[in-house]
């Protein structure tokens, strides 16, 4: 039998026992570290509309402002992520790789935003099952069938769609507003314009700002239409905090 590099001479691998580098535990992330907030989407009449800040928070340090949190897929797709970046970075990473061997086949077809989507759950879910997973909630957004598709994935492979969505702290303060509106404009027989859902998210990015630490007032939007996707350059909301003036703690102290 051969001897390990480790053991004393005479003795063999087995009875000299395992090095430390074989005994010790796989790791895995148990706590994200660099992690983007809530992402929001909304369809409309001809499209759906993706809404992220830029911001990328070391822990409660705001650390990164200038990060891009949406990602086209295709001609026809875009995902948005909160969660941790540098597994954002891994998802598109893989999603780049499958783009690319679908134009190598050259056969005139690509992936669906419905396919994107179903791909994405199933490597959220294999990651999950294996106890590493990909520590991002997406929202998957494109034109599917000529129509407007709008659809969750997280960490844990769930998934569902919905006209409004919402991940993070947006799901509990953002989600309201946007829900409310788009069913106040269908109960009237009416449908959101790309007007009307843009001016909606400009004011749920607005309260977002105002109440979650860990967002910024610079924001992007990515429009998804039959002619493709379209990222905006960032842009931020007026705000208003003299509410707060009068505060102990905040602004000039008046006695």
């Amino acid at each position: 039998m051969f001897a390990a590099p480790s053991s004393l001479p005479g003795q063999t691998w087995a009875e000299a026992g395992p090095s430390h580098a074989h005994t010790d535990a796989i790791q895995r992330t148990q706590q994200p570290i660099v992690t983007g907030t809530s992402v929001l989407g909304v369809k409309f009449d001809g499209g759906v509309i993706l809404a992220a800040d830029t911001l990328a928070s070391y822990g409660s340090l705001a650390r990164f402002d200038d990060v891009q949190r949406l990602h086209p897929v295709g001609p026809h797709t875009c995902i948005a992520a909160g969660g941790d970046m540098s597994d954002f970075q891994q998802l598109q990473h893989m999603l780049d790789g499958l783009m690319r061997e679908e134009r190598l086949q050259d056969d005139g077809s690509t992936l669906t935003t419905a396919q994107i989507y179903e791909w994405l759950s199933r490597v959220m879910y294999g990651r999950r099952s294996k106890f590493d997973p990909l520590w991002n909630s997406l929202l998957v957004a494109g034109i599917e069938n000529d129509q407007p598709f709008l659809g969750y994935v997280d960490l844990l492979g769930t998934t569902y769609s919905s006209p409004t969505l919402a991940t993070g702290y947006g799901a509990y303060i953002a989600q309201p507003l946007l829900r409310k509106a788009y069913e106040d404009k269908h109960a009237a027989g009416q449908k959101l314009t790309k007007d009307d859902a843009e001016a909606l998210l400009r004011k749920c990015m607005k309260v977002l700002f105002y109440r979650d630490a860990r967002s910024l007032n610079k924001y992007q939007f990515a429009v998804i239409t039959k002619e493709g996707v379209e990222i905006s350059k960032p842009m931020s909301s007026d705000t208003e905090w003299a509410f707060a003036e009068r505060l102990r703690g905040y602004g000039a102290q008046v006695e």
